[in-house]
């Protein structure tokens, strides 16, 4: 039995209100919410009473797209489960969605069986998975049906990366076909990786070997292209569609047009494309090789277009892909070959105070900061009001969060298992101060103390967005 708790004096932001209300949590969930001050919330009694006067009270950030452990490029992405979890919850984030890697040769059971391997008992917050389909066949096809209905009920798949993640039209018109009949969501990485090969190839031939040649050879255009086939593929389907990382504003008006002619496609950004660019790519001494992703950073000019994809509902998710690679050791297997150094940054520690300088920039507003970083992801993947939102009935999923609070961005004091920080030396106004989990103190006041094994499995409906 969880400590009955009462939050005192916060103002409660979610995505759809503003209030100054104390929260009653009882038996690891919400249990009601009542007007700071008012006769009703004096009369609670609490063995634990958490002062949050001047505070935000706002809901556990849900992360999206995760890859703890994923093998790339003949390494590991730096996180475990378990590191990357503790790390995730020091950042506000409470329930991440990562990715499960059904491997070609191999069933997706396999792939999602490894996956539980991984994670259970080691995780600090709540955890759900994506299905990662790379052989799309008969036997594929029907175990998607099955892994929807326990709960497994997105799948991504990729334009790029031929001959690792890579499925062709076909195959990707085939899994569409299914997930339209299964509820389930086909979640894209939209790149063209054939067309992409080609230019790595040409650029190695010219002796262009530096991280920045990364951004060069990942066209914005074939971004775009990808993201227009998608789109088409998924409507000759019937199916919905969630473009995953998008980086390009060109990819940016495929995903408007869609919408706005009533499809049901979806777009999600990342932090990495709304504060960084290919000036980060291109710092010298193979710094910039900190910075390579995929899809990769692009020119400052598209981070304008990105957030107004935000505010008008074009964009609707800002996930972080984390999937950390150090930069000793890991990031340097890619030294003297672009291609070769691992795709990936850290950032689920990061996402919800960067997005929160967002606010105070005058980029969205507060209510879209809880939005995109909690509400619109739990609704996307199937997991409100469970998660994302601070009302009766909701998980006790809650951070306490000083807006005034400043802090500097570093390595030297952030916990993900990883050597850099993306972020290095960013200034910014807010943090992080107390978090629970299903009513459980994960942070206290700038302490962790959580422990591995209290995240627990969360299994998914279909995407509530979907009529």
């Amino acid at each position: 039995m969880s400590t009955r708790t009462v939050i005192r004096g916060g103002l409660v932001v979610t995505a759809s209100d503003e209030i100054h209300a104390d929260v009653l949590i009882e038996d690891g969930r919400i249990a009601a919410l009542a007007a700071s001050g008012t006769a009703a919330a004096a009369a609670w009694t609490a063995e634990r009473v958490i002062d949050a006067t001047g505070k935000y009270v706002i809901p556990g950030g849900v992360d999206a797209h995760t890859h703890m452990e994923l093998p790339f490029g003949g390494t590991f992405a730096s996180d475990t489960f378990e590191t990357g979890t503790r790390a995730a919850a020091w950042g506000g984030t409470t329930t991440i969605v990562d990715f499960a890697v059904q491997s070609v040769g191999h069933s997706l059971r396999d792939g999602l069986d490894a996956w539980h391997a991984k994670a259970e008992g080691n995780c600090a917050i709540d955890y759900g998975f994506h299905m990662i389909v790379s052989d799309v066949n008969q036997d594929t096809l029907k175990e998607m049906d099955l892994l929807v209905e326990e709960g497994v009920t997105s799948f991504k798949q990729f334009m790029a990366y031929p001959g690792v993640f890579y499925s062709d039209d076909g195959q990707i018109l085939r899994a569409m076909q299914r997930s339209a009949e299964n509820g389930g969501l086909i979640m894209m990485h939209a790149e063209n990786g054939i067309a992409i090969d080609v230019l790595v190839e040409q650029a190695l031939a010219r002796g262009e070997r530096d991280p920045r040649y990364h951004g060069e050879v990942r066209k914005a255009l074939l971004e775009a292209e990808a993201t227009h086939r998608a789109i088409k593929l998924a409507q000759v389907a019937g199916a919905p569609l969630y473009v995953v990382h998008v980086s390009a504003m060109e990819a940016v008006a495929e995903l408007a047009r869609a919408r706005d002619e009533g499809l049901n496609v979806f777009g999600e950004t990342c932090p990495q494309y709304l504060f960084l660019s290919t000036d980060n790519l291109a710092e010298p001494d193979f710094e910039g090789s900190k910075y390579v992703c995929s899809t990769p950073l692009r020119p400052k000019e598209h981070q304008a277009k990105l957030w107004q994809g935000l505010r008008t509902n074009d964009l609707q998710v800002v996930s972080t892909d984390h999937c950390p690679f150090c930069f000793v050791g890991q990031k340097e297997l890619g030294r003297g070959d672009f291609s070769k150094i691992p795709n990936g940054l850290p950032g689920v520690e990061n996402r919800m105070d960067l997005l929160h300088q967002a606010v105070v920039d005058g980029h969205i507003s507060r209510r879209r900061w809880i939005e995109i970083a909690c509400a619109a992801p739990a609704r996307m993947f199937g997991m409100y009001p469970k998660k994302g939102t601070i009302a009766p009935g909701a998980d006790a999923d809650v951070v306490i969060y000083d807006p005034h609070a400043e802090q500097i961005i570093s390595a030297d004091t952030h916990h993900m298992n990883v050597d850099y920080s993306a972020y290095e030396g960013k200034r910014l106004t807010g943090r992080v101060e107390t978090v629970l989990s299903r009513g459980e103190l994960v942070i206290t006041e700038r302490e962790y103390t959580g422990h591995a094994g209290h995240g627990a499995y969360t299994p998914r409906s279909t995407c509530q967005y979907l009529n």
